[in-house]
């Protein structure tokens, strides 16, 4: 009995944790960078972090715990999907685990930059204008950290949609349309593009993801046919 709970207890950690990791993200991405950050004006957003410390660390640290959750997403969904092509599913996870490792590499220059404004006696030799300049410069390094990571995620969602497409034990549909979403996140392959088609890539991207949680929640995985899968395997 608990052979045959595994598949499904395993797709609904899954589709926990992957929709952990969308919260984490919004939030970070959308009440705390969204909110203080503005990159036309150095002064303002050294204004708006300055005096929204606490909540610019706490963004800090939910950007965190949003890559630890993708972790554990990518190596849950490699145990979930490995029976369809083991290969495969490696290729997927290592390019996973990299776009993780460049995104939260990413994140030290976004606290980076509270550091250069927090009146340090290093920094004394600068103005607080150059301050101001420099705490920006870090936070578009930490923003093109994190498209550099996109144009990973993208590679990766191609194979985990790939996956999920040639499994029979997930719909064929709901691969098709993870698939499309990795298609919207290569744009970052080329910077420019991927800014300019952001907010259609963003959009599929959100409705694949929360087709594919709904789905792992509600529906789980036919568990005879994974079992058969990975007999087969």
């Amino acid at each position: 009995m608990n052979a045959q709970l595994r598949p499904r207890r395993l797709a609904r950690m899954t589709g926990l944790f992957f929709l952990l990791t969308i919260l984490a993200g919004i939030f970070a991405q959308g009440f705390v960078s969204e909110r203080l950050i503005v990159f036309s004006d150095a002064a303002a957003t050294a204004t708006n972090i300055l005096g929204h410390k606490g909540l610019f660390q706490f963004g800090f640290t939910v950007y965190l715990i949003e890559m630890a959750c993708q972790i554990v997403t990518a190596a849950l969904f490699y145990q979930l999907l490995q029976p369809v092509n083991r290969t495969v599913a490696l290729l997927f996870l290592v390019l996973e685990l990299t776009g993780c490792i460049v995104k939260t590499f990413a994140r030290v220059f976004f606290i980076s930059s509270l550091f250069t404004l927090g009146g340090s006696q290093a920094l004394n030799a600068f103005t607080p204008q150059q301050l101001q300049t420099i705490s920006l410069i870090l936070l578009r390094v930490n923003d093109y950290g994190a498209a550099t990571a996109l144009a990973f995620f993208g590679f990766s969602t191609i194979l985990n949609g790939w996956l999920i497409f040639r499994s029979t034990f997930l719909p064929s549909w709901l691969g098709a349309l993870v698939m499309i979403s990795g298609l919207g996140w290569l744009t970052f392959l080329y910077p420019p593009l991927g800014y300019h088609a952001f907010m259609i890539a963003a959009l599929v991207g959100l409705v694949s993801a929360i087709t594919v949680i709904m789905w792992l929640f509600i529906f789980g995985v036919d568990e005879e046919k994974w079992q058969a899968t990975l007999a087969r395997a």
